[in-house]
């Protein structure tokens, strides 16, 4: 209440236009804005093959995007920032939400994991992070905080649903929503990632959610090969594998040159990985 919340602090020393834009655009999905970053995937092959053979590590498409969307984010903590009620906040850790299905099957029940990371991991802290939750909750018999809480709410009737998501919206908005329901929920996270490469689909642009306090939606798609310039001086094309990830960010957070510094950064270290395998002694911090 009074702009105080548990999940991050309010920032009062920003620009004037950055500070009136909320109110312009008052929901998440008046400020989404969609682009499509394509990675050349032959660094990353490099270096999971590296690591499989010479150092017996199994690395992941996934573990590399997450690790350097957590570097990035520790290094760039604007966009670490989400927008509640009309004002603008940074956020008090890293977090990412990764959509698990726990079988490649129609039937198979979907849930989500909500890793924690402080920004100074490498990739292989990452990694690790990653592959506990992930075995932790891919069971069919595993049920997380975030399934007992849905399954909690869908034990109601229809139009007591109703009420009571509409009366947890309220009380996120004013900042009373309690700090277990925050750490249960999905959608209050730095980043929601979604692989749509295990799937074996191409990337989608996938909306951004009003409900919580998401700012980043990406989403990866499977790999393919396609034309490209791979020598500038002569001209000459060639064949390259290319993963193509769609990302979603609220607008509201941060200047649109901050932005895109940013996810170029993100891409610079998903083609080459090795400069995730060195921690951060620090992360940079936001506004105070």
């Amino acid at each position: 209440m009074f702009g105080l919340r548990s999940d991050g602090k309010r920032i009062k020393t920003i620009d004037p236009f950055m500070k009136m834009t909320p109110h312009i655009m008052p929901q998440r999905n008046d400020a989404q804005v969609m682009a499509l970053y394509e990675v050349d995937c032959s660094g990353m092959d490099e270096y999971i093959f590296a690591k499989r053979h010479k150092d017996n590590v199994r690395l992941t498409y996934m573990d590399i995007l997450v690790a350097a969307m957590v570097r990035v984010l520790a290094l760039r903590p604007r966009l670490n920032r989400f927008v509640m009620n009309n004002r603008i906040y940074k956020r008090n850790n890293i977090q990412v939400s990764i959509a698990v299905k726990k079988a490649l099957k129609d039937s198979a029940e979907e849930t989500t994991i909500k890793p924690t990371f402080s920004g100074k991991e490498n990739i292989f802290e990452v990694r690790e992070i990653i592959e506990k939750e992930v075995l932790a909750n891919a069971k069919q018999s595993a049920f997380n905080d975030t399934d007992k809480t849905a399954k909690i709410l869908m034990s109601f009737p229809n139009f007591i649903i109703k009420g009571l998501v509409g009366f947890l919206k309220w009380l996120d908005k004013h900042g009373m929503l309690p700090k277990a329901l925050i750490n249960a929920s999905p959608f209050h996270t730095s980043l929601f990632l979604t692989n749509m490469k295990s799937i074996k689909m191409d990337f989608v642009y996938h909306h951004i959610y009003n409900f919580g306090t998401t700012s980043i939606f990406v989403s990866m798609g499977k790999e393919r090969y396609q034309p490209m310039v791979i020598n500038p001086d002569d001209g000459t094309i060639g064949a390259v594998k290319v993963m193509k990830a769609g990302i979603v960010v609220d607008e509201r957070i941060c200047d649109g040159l901050y932005n895109s510094l940013s996810l170029r950064e993100f891409v610079k270290l998903m083609e080459d990985p090795s400069q995730l395998e060195t921690g951060l002694e620090a992360v940079v911090e936001d506004i105070p």
